[in-house]
């Protein structure tokens, strides 16, 4: 799901006369932009959209083909709400773009052949990830921050699964991939590959943001939104098989295939016990986080410390949910 933005400003530059304009709420429907088909990882998202309907919200939502054109589609104000991580597009175009609730986390792992038993052992070693300036180059580039060390020449396979097929055929050595595939290549693949130790990532993956004006129009809706959220993320820190429970099944992952819906209650239960999500939505914690991440990663300019959060983050959905 991972993909930060960037090397779209000619396009922002224009984007952001629109996006700044839009003081007013939008009356009907809350569009949201989602940057990527349903699936399994956004089974507990369509659960909260379900419990927020039931508490009043009205809404409407599409899915893009990638997150740089979700980002596109709020930054034009052609869509209310949006998926991603775009700290670059946020600094860079001064958009009044904010993050108000973390999906979730940058939980990734170095997966490799046996070749290899410690991230150190990469050190000018070929590695496949995702795309360029994504979350698993973001997540390389501070690997090499953090040991003193330099990957060799990096190759772009989207999509962890793809990855892990790569990994399987001998076509990579090394890669960075998600939770989900790393388990299922330890449970299918375990004595054939590694899993390299990594440091803990508290940082975002995906995040829920808008254009700040439209937030503050439509605090009610936004209110909703974030209380929902807030409300299936501690449930299913509770009991993970709550998503499996409640999901529709004549809702958009109820219409998944069958096997895909059979592995929820594990997915989730791996995905909590791996601690992908906050149970109270990131807030000042993930956004300190991010600030050191995403500056690490080359996505933010600055010294963290001295990047204002509320650039960037609007805690007040959070505050209000918490109470």
């Amino acid at each position: 799901m991972t993909r930060i933005l960037k090397g779209f400003l000619t396009f922002v530059s224009a984007a952001v006369l629109m996006a700044s304009a839009i003081t007013t709420a939008h009356a009907g429907k809350v569009r949201i932009a989602l940057a990527e088909t349903p699936s399994d990882e956004l089974a507990a998202f369509f659960v909260a959209l379900d419990r927020a309907k039931a508490m009043g919200l009205d809404y409407e939502w599409t899915a893009f083909s990638d997150e740089e054109l979700a980002i596109q589609a709020i930054l034009s104000g052609q869509m209310d709400i949006g998926f991603g991580t775009p700290y670059s597009v946020m600094q860079k175009s001064k958009a009044p773009i904010r993050i108000v609730f973390q999906l979730s986390k940058l939980k990734f792992f170095p997966v490799t052949s046996k070749k290899y038993s410690k991230l150190e052992d990469l050190n000018g070693e070929p590695i496949m990830l995702h795309s360029r300036g994504g979350g698993t180059e973001s997540i390389a580039n501070v690997i090499e921050d953090k040991l003193n060390m330099k990957f060799g020449n990096r190759s772009y396979v989207p999509g962890s699964s793809n990855r892990i097929a790569a990994l399987i055929a001998g076509q990579t050595d090394a890669t960075i991939v998600d939770l989900s595939n790393k388990n299922k290549l330890v449970k299918l693949h375990g004595d054939n590959f590694n899993v390299l130790p990594m440091f803990e990532v508290d940082a975002s993956d995906e995040a829920i943001f808008g254009n700040l004006d439209w937030i503050k129009a439509n605090e009610e809706d936004v209110n909703i939104f974030v209380k929902a959220l807030v409300s299936v993320y501690q449930d299913m820190h509770k009991d993970p098989t709550i998503v499996r429970k409640q999901t529709d099944p004549n809702g958009p992952i109820g219409q998944l295939p069958k096997e895909v819906l059979d592995g929820l209650d594990q997915f989730y239960t791996d995905a909590v016990a791996g601690g992908l999500y906050d149970p109270n939505g990131g807030g000042m914690k993930a956004a300190k986080a991010d600030m050191e991440w995403y500056s690490k990663a080359g996505q933010l300019t600055g010294d963290p410390a001295s990047l204002n959060i509320d650039d960037f983050w609007y805690m007040a959905p959070l505050k209000q949910a918490a109470q």
